[in-house]
Formats: C-alpha cells, sequence, structure tokens
C-alpha cells in the first residue's frame, strides 16, 4: 500500500510540476511557437530523444537467411502463415488490424506490435514477458492462435530444403535446429531499423528539418509530460506503466477482459493490473490502430485519449494536431543494416 501511494504521489507531483510550467511559460499553449533563437540552441541541449544508429553491426550472412525464414510459411503448420503475415514490413512492421488473425483466420487476442526496432526495446511483447528477440520467436512459432507449429515440425520442415541445409551450415556448425533458427531470425529483426527519419536529422544538427508545427508539436510532447515515459532511442519501449495513471480507462471502455490485465497476469501482483510496456512511438503514424485493445483507430484519437488518461489534460484541437505533426516525424527510413 505505501509503495502503491507513493507512485501515485509521485506521478501526481511530476504532472504538477509539468502542468505548472507548461501553464506558465506558454501563455497561449494553443498558439505555442518555437523561437527562432530556441532552434538555434537545439544542438547545445541534451535531448530526451536519442536518433537510431545509421549502421548495425550484424552479421549479413545470418540476416539474409533470416530475412527468408521470416517470409517462410513453412514455419507455421499446415504452410499457412509467415512472420510478415502479421509483421508486414511494407506496413510499419504490423498487420493494420485491432488483433492478428493466426492460421486457418484464427484471431488473436492483442494488437500487433510493430516488428521495427523491436531489438531496441528493454523488453519484448505488450506485457513485457521476455527480455530477448530470441526468446520472443518461441510464442508465435507455438501459439495455436498464430502459427500452430513445433520446433520438431518446423526443423523436419527446413531441413528438406538441400538450400536450406547449405546456407546453415555455412553459419551454424550444428546446421538447422532451433537455436539457429531463432538466431537468423532475431538477427534479421534486429536489422529492421528506421533511421533517418525527420526528428533524427533534426537531433544530428539539420535546423531545417522541421518545421514550426512540428517542432511546437515536440515542445508541448515534452511540456505535457509524454516524455515521461516516450523517451530514448525508441521513443519509448524501455519502460513499464499502467494504462490509466489519472482515470481509469477501463472502467469507461467497458467490457474488461483478461488480455487487459497487462503484467498482472504474469506476476499475479495487484499493483501492475492494467500495467504493459510502454510502446515505441517510432514510425507510429503507420500502425495504427493503436493501443494493445486496437481500440484508436487515429493517431489524432489516441494522442486525446493518452492525453486524458495519462496526464488529466484535455487537449484542443490545435494542440493535438500538432503533437500528431511532431509524431509524424518520428517515420524513419527502412533501410538493410548489416556490416560484414
Amino acid at each position: 500500500m505505501v509503495r502503491k501511494l507513493s507512485g501515485v504521489l509521485i506521478a501526481l507531483s511530476g504532472l504538477a510540476l509539468a502542468t505548472y510550467y507548461f501553464w506558465n511559460s506558454v501563455p497561449d499553449h494553443a498558439e505555442f511557437k518555437v523561437s527562432p533563437e530556441r532552434i538555434e540552441r537545439y544542438s547545445e541541449l541534451q535531448e530526451p530523444i536519442t536518433p537510431i544508429p545509421l549502421e548495425m553491426k550484424l552479421d549479413a550472412r545470418k540476416v539474409a537467411l533470416g530475412r527468408r525464414l521470416f517470409h517462410d510459411p513453412r514455419l507455421s503448420r499446415g504452410n499457412g502463415i509467415s512472420c510478415s503475415h502479421c509483421h508486414n514490413l511494407a506496413n510499419g512492421g504490423m498487420d493494420g488490424l485491432p488483433r492478428p488473425t493466426g492460421i486457418g483466420g484464427v484471431e488473436g487476442k492483442i494488437n500487433t506490435l510493430s516488428v521495427f526496432n523491436s531489438g531496441f526495446n528493454f523488453r519484448q511483447f505488450w506485457d513485457g514477458r521476455v527480455a530477448t528477440l530470441e526468446d520472443q520467436i518461441e510464442f508465435p512459432i507455438n501459439d495455436s492462435c498464430e502459427m500452430g507449429s513445433n520446433w520438431d515440425e518446423v526443423i523436419a520442415k527446413l531441413g528438406k530444403d538441400a538450400d536450406y541445409r547449405r546456407d546453415f551450415m555455412s553459419i551454424y556448425p550444428d546446421g538447422i535446429g532451433k537455436i539457429s533458427i531463432k538466431d537468423a531470425i532475431a538477427t534479421f529483426e534486429r536489422s529492421l531499423t528506421t533511421p533517418n527519419g525527420k526528428f533524427d536529422r533534426f537531433l544530428r544538427g539539420d535546423k531545417n528539418a522541421l518545421d514550426g508545427d512540428e517542432l511546437a508539436g515536440y515542445e508541448l510532447f515534452k511540456t505535457l509530460g509524454c516524455i515521461s515515459c516516450h523517451q530514448g532511442r525508441n521513443v519509448g519501449g524501455n519502460m513499464y506503466e499502467k494504462l490509466g495513471v489519472i482515470d481509469d480507462y477501463f472502467s469507461q471502455r467497458g467490457k474488461v477482459q483478461k488480455v487487459d490485465f497487462g503484467r498482472y497476469n504474469l506476476t499475479g501482483i495487484e499493483e501492475q493490473r492494467y500495467e504493459f510496456r510502454v510502446p515505441s512511438l517510432r514510425n507510429v503514424a503507420l500502425t495504427a490502430p493503436y493501443f494493445h485493445d486496437g481500440s484508436a483507430k487515429t493517431l489524432e484519437k489516441a494522442v486525446s485519449i493518452m492525453a486524458k488518461y495519462q496526464l488529466g489534460v484535455d487537449l484542443t484541437s490545435g494542440e493535438v494536431s500538432r503533437i500528431v505533426k511532431f509524431l509524424n516525424t518520428l517515420t524513419g527510413v527502412y533501410q538493410v543494416n548489416a556490416s560484414k
């Protein structure tokens, strides 16, 4: 109880400070503009968001092999779907659905997260159940709602392919196996970074990369307190947070299900009920619908909901528009990232 009360007090204190600063430093925040002088100083400031590396040090052979596996439906029962079925690289690295569909059209229970930049997350899945991409692969392979297969079946099928046998043996001494398959796919997924978006170019010193509204949106994003959960290289993905810090999201949405309990389903700790890994906002303009339940169909709606339930703020349409313009600058450029 003491820990829970302390957490609430800290959250409210932070919100109070952010709100005080906001309303006292920006007389009319709906018309907030960033001065030319501040733009000139951005390169001198310590920003809470850092750029994605322009190059990743990865084994090009593993990346190429992992790419083939990622798009190979033989990883699923009945050869029906591949990893790319839910993680479409031409669609922001996800499927664009409120909930995914697995083999036989079976509907999943939770919104698909983008595979882009997933290697930068401190944990994987909404509930953070595993720490690595290698361990993440276990779940879709074996889940009856996703690929519905098992390792014996996958290894047997891939072992019949002469090209796979040759390529695995050239990289992995033990050839085709559970560990080598997971390693190749995970290495490919680590190559799925999207550097050089407008905001990253701005952080690297291009003062003309963003326009006035985009900069104003970023300042609002920081001043309102969004940055407390969405910062770092992945603009999120590095902490847990409860959905509904200030207001009760789930009681107002209704129809609460087990999947809504988040980390509580893993730990049984009451304080972690409705707690999820904070999603990355990289490429967020491409990954609608939003939230674990896929309930927000547009980025504007998602911003408004987050402001209300996480910050206790009702944003004007102008504020929402500016923040969305900033979020659009987080769309990066996908390119093959392998260097040896």
